[in-house]
């Protein structure tokens, strides 16, 4: 299955037309409960749009043209302000439906639906309908289906989310993108959604550069799937001393192809979700800055014998061939 138009917010482009491409970063954000934190609402729309296309624009400054935001609708979209960002800068957004993992999405909401044993045709609907009408009521169509699972495990719950993507793909042909926490149980979606009909080249498996074990890369690369070095930054979580060796190593393995990176950065959130003790003695010159990777990441990957060729690959052929739905080479890595 393969298009000749990806959606964006502001319409349909070409693949040719995405350019580089980071491939899971965030305008905004909401945890589910973040309205009950009356004292600290977060930044307002304004400043969020500010903020934004200040970001947007440092990227187009690297060279940087479009962005996969894979925020599912129930972790704080705002597809409408990811439009008007857009239109300012002419940048390329590339927006999601779906559904996040249990434990910090809208479980509550979708619970009774969950026990009663509908919640994944219900939510198939939704994403089906936001592709065919687009987002409530705003024309605006994703471009992309998320989903999500949790550490060590896939719930009930969240089998039922993958079971609503692929009915969503068999129907809209969407490719899919995952989260993973701590580089864990991305085989385990893989496994889930090709036996479910979705095709393994048209998956990320997001965040996989939170397993330090390259091997758990080459599984998901060797079944057919891109594999996300998609964390760039967020040293809290992994140091990217390990996601750069990890990368050259499956570079120099063969998997190139396979392979999309980007910062999982999140230019404004909805209350304030990260404590300062858990961020104040970041680097903010890295975390949830992204233009890291190009300033930073870069140079590093070239000084280990990463070509330009090599790079192109992962910012440029590997989106546009994703999100076009085209096949994978057949010769697998080493």
């Amino acid at each position: 299955m393969t298009t000749t138009r990806i959606n964006t917010v502001t319409g349909a482009i070409t693949p040719d037309q995405l350019g580089t491409t980071l491939m899971h970063e965030h305008i905004v954000i909401g945890y589910p409960g973040w309205e009950s934190d009356t004292l600290h609402p977060g930044p307002s729309l304004n400043e969020c749009l500010a903020i934004a296309v200040d970001r947007i624009q440092q990227m187009q400054d690297h060279g940087i043209n479009s962005m996969l935001d894979p925020c599912p609708s129930d972790l704080g979209r705002d597809v409408e302000l990811a439009a008007e960002v857009a239109s300012r800068t002419g940048f390329n957004i590339v927006c999601a439906t779906g559904f996040y993992k249990e434990d910090q999405g809208g479980k509550p909401y979708w619970a009774l639906y969950h026990e009663m044993g509908q919640a994944a045709e219900r939510m198939a609907e939704v994403m089906i309908h936001e592709f065919d009408h687009g987002i409530s009521g705003t024309g605006i169509k994703p471009g992309v289906i998320k989903v999500g699972s949790g550490v060590g495990r896939i719930t009930d719950y969240e089998y039922g989310i993958l079971k609503a993507a692929s009915i969503a793909h068999k129907e809209t042909g969407l490719p899919v993108t995952t989260h993973t926490d701590q580089g864990t149980m991305g085989i385990e979606q893989q496994q889930y959604l090709v036996e479910n009909g979705v095709p393994a080249h048209m998956i990320i498996i997001g965040h996989s550069c939170g397993n330090p074990d390259v091997a758990y890369h080459q599984a998901i690369a060797g079944a057919g799937s891109y594999v996300g070095f998609d964390r760039f930054g967020l040293d809290i979580l992994a140091p990217d001393s390990v996601r750069i060796d990890n990368l050259v190593r499956m570079i120099e393995g063969g998997w190139n192809e396979r392979l999309v990176v980007s910062h999982d950065c999140v230019f404004c959130a909805r209350g304030v979700p990260f404590p300062e003790a858990l961020v104040g003695a970041a680097d903010l010159d890295v975390l949830f800055n992204p233009t890291h990777f190009h300033r930073h990441i870069i140079p590093q990957l070239k000084s280990r014998g990463i070509t330009g060729e090599q790079l192109d690959m992962l910012l440029i052929e590997n989106p546009r061939r994703y999100f076009s739905g085209a096949p994978l080479s057949p010769v697998h890595g080493g």
